[in-house]
């Protein structure tokens, strides 16, 4: 088979909004540190602005912002675009920033907060080069091509399979559930290049996503918004070099990215904004507007149930703030959160599903529909409990796995 050569080069784009005149702030260390930051949030709505109302144009701007500041990147090597991190810069800068990020932010959490961590741990000089200061620059958008319609938790069977070609692997198969995939420029992709069965034989790539062979399908949620795809594989091509770790080796990787992937997802918290999108459970401080609004706080039932949703809430920013704590763990108790929350919120107001969104109900209703899918994404919640008992308190493995 003769290779088809495709010159893969970094993507910038033109149209983003530049912000040097936003300026780096200074040492992370010094008294400067906060007033650096006030100042880079101070001139962000012009540059917001600027961007238009598209919400992907916005995203960039947003990122190549903080990135031209200096305040993208803590804790990641200068020469891939981070900056040094003396003095716990990149909690103080979360603290400052909570209700001020724009909600466009997350469009880049599977590229920072899994792509760029395990590219750092095993990808080569030359790919972290590559490809860790276009995501910290908001230049490519990321997303895990990692599910399929036959091995969703049980990952390792999966049948996505890439055959070298000259300077090109040749990738055929099929992935699902793959979150931001219609606006994504990469993804990262496990596909079986060996022979071997189950998690020998798999290996990690990087997938352009803008190329002939890649067709991503949304796949419309009861929500009524469509982020989750399924994606084609039809001769898709991956430049040989773009393997993340060794060829069959692969599935180290991927099981630290899902470690990345869960520490996120029971990371996230509310940032004060009232909208109907992402994945954070509701916050505590919406239920009791709407139990003071509805007259609920006069059943003793829904002001037990109140108590519980802040007790909870609270279990989740102390787990935050813990360090070394097993990925599972957070993520588990996110999603047992986020049920409970939306299922108060149902009891006080169940006319809510029943009628057509307005402005008010569209935001409730999408939280209370969103939950249940939140127990599924990173691995589902039998899975986390099956990681915490096996990894954490080291019992037996269950019974027939691999």
């Amino acid at each position: 088979m003769t290779s088809t050569a495709v010159t893969w080069s970094r993507r910038t784009d033109s149209s983003a909004v530049s912000a040097n005149s936003l300026g780096p702030v200074g040492d992370a260390g010094t008294d400067t540190f906060d007033e650096e930051v006030e100042r880079f949030f101070a001139a962000l709505p012009a540059v917001l602005d600027a961007a238009g109302p598209s919400g992907l144009a916005r995203a960039r701007a947003w990122r190549r912002a903080l990135f031209d500041a200096g305040l993208a990147g803590f804790g990641i090597p200068e020469e891939y675009g981070g900056r040094s991190d003396p003095a716990d810069g990149a909690r103080r800068l979360q603290r400052l920033a909570r209700g001020r990020v724009p909600a466009e932010e997350s469009t880049f959490g599977i590229g920072l907060n899994m792509a760029v961590p395990t590219m750092l741990q095993y990808g080569s000089a030359e790919l972290c080069r590559r490809f860790v200061p276009p995501a910290l620059r908001g230049d490519e958008v990321w997303c895990q091509l990692y599910s399929e319609p036959g091995a969703g938790s049980d990952l390792p069977s999966l049948t996505t399979r890439a055959v070298l070609d000259g300077d090109e692997w040749v990738v055929n198969g099929q992935k699902v559930w793959t979150s931001g995939a219609h606006h994504s420029d990469l993804g990262i992709l496990l596909a079986r290049t060996g022979d071997a069965p189950g998690k020998a034989g798999i290996s990690m790539m990087v997938m352009p996503m803008h190329q002939p062979g890649v067709d991503v399908r949304p796949l419309r949620q009861m929500t009524g918004h469509a982020e989750f795809n399924e994606v084609f594989f039809t001769d898709a091509r991956v430049p040989r070099d773009w393997v993340v770790g060794e060829v069959n080796d692969g599935w180290r990787a991927a099981t630290q990215l899902l470690a990345h992937e869960r520490s996120s997802l029971g990371a996230g918290s509310d940032d004060g904004e009232r909208k109907a999108a992402g994945s954070a459970a509701l916050p505590v401080h919406f239920l009791l507007s709407l139990a003071a609004r509805t007259g609920a706080t006069d059943d003793p039932h829904i002001r037990q149930e109140l108590a519980r949703a802040h007790t909870g809430e609270m279990i989740m920013t102390w787990l935050s703030k813990r360090r070394g704590i097993h990925p599972s763990i957070g993520k588990l108790w996110r999603t047992k959160q986020a049920r409970h929350a939306a299922s108060v919120a149902a009891a006080m107001h169940p006319a809510m599903i029943a009628f057509e969104a307005d402005d008010d109900t569209e935001f409730w209703q999408y939280h209370v529909l969103n939950a249940p899918r939140m127990s599924l994404g990173g691995g589902t919640d039998e899975i986390q409990k099956n990681t915490i008992g096996e990894r954490a308190l080291g019992l037996p493995r269950e019974p027939g796995q691999a």
